[in-house]
């Protein structure tokens, strides 16, 4: 990834740039969030899954020659990627509009009608009381096909969005008004703080209209390589496309993945090489550790608790997870980074993997979206990965960018 005065390029895959334009400054904020309670230590299974990976994976054992090592030229020496789970942009920033009217938000006079095909059916409007979330709206592929088009017919172009409502009525009573609230501005303190801060997107869209892993492969990969869905046994397998991983160790340049009660990166079967055990570390024991001794990778990799693990509750903003977590969490990391000395020479983005069956009203892009590897995903659906997913909330954050920064524009999408 490289930075200059005008322009960032964060290559997040081994083939493809998301590039990102918007103003930069040399601005170091202070440390802003109220003290908040001291986080809880992660319950652990990685030694285990990793021996059982390793014995699944061939050739694991390889030991390639060191790699010359990539001199950095930019200001941007480390790269945080943290990717939540499950949220639309509109249901976490989009009441942020009444303060920051240059990011495209609710006016509150958005709707879906219950039956998107019927002109008379009751509409459902958004609003901003979303609290604790304790359902899962529907989030797979074919239920984000109906919230996009309202229907299973996908030609409409732009996506009228119209859909979100009818597809949640077929779920539960009372899901139709969750999915189409949103927070207020002060039930998400770190994030609101963050956003006024820092940089927030507002055209960044998931990769795939589909669910967690398919998107969460898209991440380090710029492509799921087939899958529109998640495969047990597809992901026990380990998936063999090229990662952004293989680029950097081929380039001599640093990565580690800090991760909390399980790694979903080892879904790659790349990272399954023995070679990469010492990539993995344990969140609690060492991610403070290195940022403060100025030791963090070139790329860095941050994981959450997927779930629940006895008094340690999950922390990545899936329904039905409290937010607080989540909140508790970024506040964490970026403190975290905030205090390293590698900060003035670091980026941190926070993404979503997908919207989570949650409204968003931008249009999602139907048509321009090129199919990364020509592979066509399985039946029933036989998607062409030629669309893009829903709007999701994105934040980067750095001292390079001015503060309140907004409308950062996304020109190629890869992650």
């Amino acid at each position: 990834f490289s930075l200059n005065k005008y322009h960032l390029s964060l290559s997040l895959s081994p083939t493809t740039p998301a590039l990102l334009y918007f103003t930069l400054s040399r601005r170091v904020p202070p440390l802003w969030p109220p003290e908040m309670a001291a986080y809880r230590r992660p319950f652990s299974l990685f030694t285990l899954l990793s021996l059982y990976l390793l014995v699944l994976t061939p050739h694991s054992l390889s030991f390639p020659f060191p790699k010359p090592h990539h001199k950095i030229n930019s200001p941007i020496k480390t790269l945080v990627i943290l990717v939540m789970e499950n949220r639309s942009f509109d249901h976490v920033f989009g009441w942020l509009k009444s303060t920051r009217p240059e990011i495209d938000g609710l006016t509150g006079k958005e709707f879906n009608r219950l039956n998107a095909s019927d002109p008379d059916s009751p509409k459902i409007y958004v609003s901003n009381d979303a609290v604790f979330i304790d359902s899962d709206p529907g989030h797979s592929i074919q239920a984000i096909t109906e919230q996009i088009f309202g229907s299973n017919r996908t030609t409409a172009n732009p996506a009228p969005m119209n859909g979100f409502a009818q597809q949640a009525n077929s779920m539960e009573d009372g899901m139709p008004q969750t999915v189409m609230s949103g927070f207020k501005p002060q039930l998400l303190p770190i994030y609101t703080e963050l956003a006024n801060e820092f940089g927030v997107f507002d055209r960044w869209f998931a990769s795939v209209p589909a669910s967690t892993q398919p998107n969460r492969f898209y991440v380090h990969s710029a492509t799921s390589h087939g899958a529109s869905s998640n495969v047990r046994k597809d992901l026990i397998h380990g998936f063999p496309q090229k990662t952004i991983f293989d680029s950097l160790d081929e380039n001599g340049l640093s990565f580690g993945i800090y991760y909390q009660n399980i790694p979903a990166t080892l879904f790659y079967k790349s990272l399954r090489k023995l070679k990469h055990i010492t990539k993995f570390h344990n969140y609690k024991l060492k991610f403070k550790l290195h940022a403060k001794l100025g030791k963090l990778p070139n790329y860095v990799v941050v994981e959450q608790r997927y779930f629940d693990v006895d008094s340690f509750p999950a922390n990545d903003d899936h329904p039905s997870h409290d937010v607080a977590e989540g909140q508790r969490f970024v506040k964490e990391v970026y403190e975290t980074l905030r205090a390293s000395p590698q900060w003035k020479e670091m980026a941190l983005l926070i993404t979503y993997d997908e919207h989570g069956g949650f409204y968003d009203h931008v249009p999602t892009p139907v048509s321009g979206v090129p199919n990364p590897d020509g592979i066509i995903g399985p039946d029933p659906f036989y998607f062409r990965f030629d669309r893009l997913g829903v709007r999701v909330p994105t934040l980067l954050i750095s001292p390079w960018i001015d503060k309140g920064t907004g409308e950062l524009k996304l020109f190629l999408l890869c992650c």
